[in-house]
């Protein structure tokens, strides 16, 4: 029997839970509370940009709360978890593997550097063999300067890892200070096989089933973006997972296509349905998480507008440079511009914006000077300062709430 149509707010509780972002973590995190949460949304995406914490990491502490960094790094050492392109470079589980290996095989980041590549064989296979003769290696290991021009300036070794970690010849081991540390893909992976991957059309019917499990319920629109396959393909499949049941089709009410989700989340559904899916999460979020990343999907989920600000020219900028959407009780109700100024031990709030259509409330407030706090605590900068609100008229609620957290 087809489920009833959801409304906006019982979709929107059913992305959440499926997420992990529904309810605050129930105990103390561990190292498999972290691979749980990776396993969940299929791909952590890697960024560099430290202003707070860097991405992958404050991702996984909106999920599992206060934890250690370090167990994301212990991941990547034991192999439970690989880097790869995904969404953009990404950390992705183990058992996800076979999936991204045939797309890198196939060619899926071969034009990023083919042709630079065939210009510059000779050099480039000598950085291979520099890997397969010395082992594990990084690119600040090759004693040459960087060249003005090229790929964002990268020196020539550079440049000639990440093509071998793009054709598959190289993974990621670990990263020192966050740079990557390259060796051959058969000693990574010694017991790998690459003759039993499975056909094309699988892999990518498999992280369609994947993208819709991460989000709960999905319109057939927001699939392409989630592990970036082409939308001809994903257009070109979805009819033969729907015809097999392995996908289901409900409805959202004011929506005019239909809503994806799998048998398995069907309960998830009907909870929401029935009233049952409460969501009392605040937290703080990266501009990379995979709740936001998609910003036609949190416009039609969430009615917000977002985009990631430090790209922009700062003029262009509206929420300054580094804005964390900040999620309350199952709503996006703003951004906060923060900076950690870590030898101080200093979380700066350079500004709160609340969403235009939001009341900021007792319950609010403090609830979201709780979040703050929790995340300053965690970034080891436990002393919070607020600079300014917009609106302005908020400022007194919230630095009372500070206060009080303090």
């Amino acid at each position: 029997m087809p489920i009833p149509s959801l409304n906006l707010k019982q979709a929107r509780l059913v992305n959440l839970a499926a997420q992990g972002l529904l309810t605050p973590p129930s105990s103390p995190a561990t190292k498999t509370d972290v691979l749980n949460a990776i396993q969940r949304i299929g791909s952590l995406q890697i960024d560099t940009i430290h202003v707070v914490a860097r991405s992958p990491y404050f991702v996984l502490f909106s999920r599992v709360g206060n934890y250690q960094p370090g167990w994301l790094d212990e991941l990547q050492v034991e192999r439970s978890i690989l880097e790869q392109w995904a969404h953009e470079a990404s950390y992705v589980p183990l058992e996800d593997y076979a999936l991204h290996r045939q797309r890198t095989l196939e060619g899926s980041r071969r034009a990023y550097f083919h042709g630079w590549a065939v210009e510059n064989w000779d050099k480039v296979t000598a950085v291979l063999d520099a890997v397969r003769s010395n082992g594990a290696v990084r690119s600040a290991d090759f004693k040459t300067e960087k060249q003005p021009g090229g790929w964002w300036n990268w020196k020539f070794e550079k440049a000639a890892l990440e093509y071998w970690f793009n054709e598959g010849k190289l993974l990621v081991v670990k990263r020192e200070n966050f740079q990557r540390v390259y060796d051959l893909h058969e000693r990574v992976l010694p017991d790998w096989n690459d003759s039993s991957l499975p056909s094309i059309d699988e892999i990518y019917s498999q992280l369609i089933l994947k993208t819709v499990r991460a989000l709960g319920v999905a319109r057939p629109a927001w699939i392409a973006d989630y592990f970036r396959i082409n939308k001809k393909t994903v257009a070109s499949l979805l009819p033969a997972l729907i015809s097999s049941g392995q996908l289901l089709e409900s409805a959202v009410e004011g929506w005019t296509e239909p809503v994806l989700y799998l048998p398995e989340q069907e309960p998830l559904l009907l909870a929401a349905l029935a009233g049952k899916l409460e969501a009392s999460c605040t937290t703080l979020l990266s501009p990379f998480d995979p709740l936001i990343w998609d910003r036609a999907r949190t416009r039609q989920l969430f009615n917000f507008d977002f985009t990631i600000q430090c790209y922009l020219p700062e003029a262009k900028r509206t929420y300054g440079y580094f804005p964390l959407p900040v999620l309350h009780n199952g709503e996006l109700v703003g951004r906060l511009d923060a900076k950690a100024h870590r030898k101080e031990g200093v979380f700066e709030v350079k500004s709160f914006y609340l969403e235009k259509d939001v009341s900021l409330t007792a319950e609010m407030s403090t609830a979201l000077a709780g979040a703050v706090q929790n995340c300053a605590a965690w970034h080891q900068t436990p002393q919070v300062v607020l600079t300014r609100c917009d609106p302005p008229e908020c400022e007194t609620a919230l630095r009372s709430a500070f206060n009080s957290q303090g």
